[in-house]
């Protein structure tokens, strides 16, 4: 059994444990609420400019309408990795680690020559350390999610795939659900598809007489390159807002699990001393006894 002494010096530490987690909580909780604030608003203009964009593709001449709707054999491609700068999040980077390598596992086993863009320190770590060929790695982005940055990422990613680099590209990340949820997604990003879900309404749409200024082929391609660019933001704003949120979780946990330790090290603490005491009691009066007889 350990002393009192290792016992209080347990409980200290798990104290200052404790107040570490505290504060972490907080921290993650404001920066949450900050990230958070930033997705909402950055959701319904991605919705509605991926349904103006599919509106226009089906008015011109579908895939053929632009480069970056084209789709083709699938030969290279580029999965996109993102994770976060910093740990202490539960498994926020573990499970998309495990997705990623699930998802090279299948996409090389199909015989396709396959490059890594890592977006956040423990990817570029994780990977630094395997055989996978790795394009580019982008530590420290998450310390403040800007739009110059994701601009600079999807542009090179672009270019790749209009100079045939690569056959498509593919991301990896937690999509923000809520404070409790993160949803693991693996999503298309090149060549740019029609969600499934708008197919009915696109088509319904494209029944409608519109007349466009200027044309439907220039509006696609002023539109495009914006929409590429901006899907990687918003992909960005989701993981730093899931980050934050599994954080949260993380350390309230840890803060629950501290007390719950802190109550067990004290009835501990507190049997052994009263063993202690009821042990020089015994010696106390049995020297006494011993004086006396």
């Amino acid at each position: 059994m350990a002393s009192l002494i290792d016992l209080r010096r347990r409980m200290g530490s798990v104290k200052n444990i404790q107040q570490i987690t505290k504060a972490m909580k907080m921290v993650a909780a404001a920066r949450l609420r900050r990230a958070q604030d930033k997705i909402l608003g950055t959701r319904p203009y991605a919705l509605e400019l991926r349904k103006v964009i599919h509106n226009l593709a089906a008015l011109s001449a579908g895939e053929d309408a632009h480069p970056l709707l084209r789709s083709r054999p699938e030969k290279r491609v580029l999965l996109v990795v993102v994770t976060g700068d910093k740990g202490l999040c539960g498994s926020f980077n573990s499970s998309v680690l495990r997705r990623a390598d699930q998802t090279l596992a299948r996409l090389g086993s199909s015989e396709r020559e396959l490059e890594l863009l890592l977006l956040g320190k423990r990817g570029a770590d994780y990977y630094a350390r395997r055989t996978w060929p790795i394009r580019k790695s982008h530590r420290s982005l998450f310390t403040e999610v800007k739009y110059q940055a994701a601009a600079e990422i999807a542009d090179d990613a672009r270019r790749a795939f209009l100079e045939g680099e690569y056959d498509a590209v593919d991301i990896v990340y937690n999509q923000f659900v809520s404070v409790l949820q993160q949803k693991l997604t693996v999503e298309r990003v090149l060549p740019v598809t029609a969600d499934p879900a708008d197919s009915a309404g696109i088509a319904a749409r494209t029944a409608s007489d519109y007349l466009y200024e200027p044309s439907p082929e220039e509006m696609l391609d002023s539109l495009l390159p914006r929409f590429v660019t901006f899907q990687f933001y918003r992909v960005l704003l989701e993981s730093q807002a899931a980050e934050h949120g599994a954080r949260m979780t993380a350390m309230d946990a840890a803060t629950k699990n501290a007390s719950e330790l802190i109550d067990r090290l004290t009835l501990t603490y507190n049997r052994s001393r009263q063993a202690a005491i009821t042990t020089e009691l015994i010696e106390v009066v049995s020297g006494a006894n011993a004086l006396q007889g």
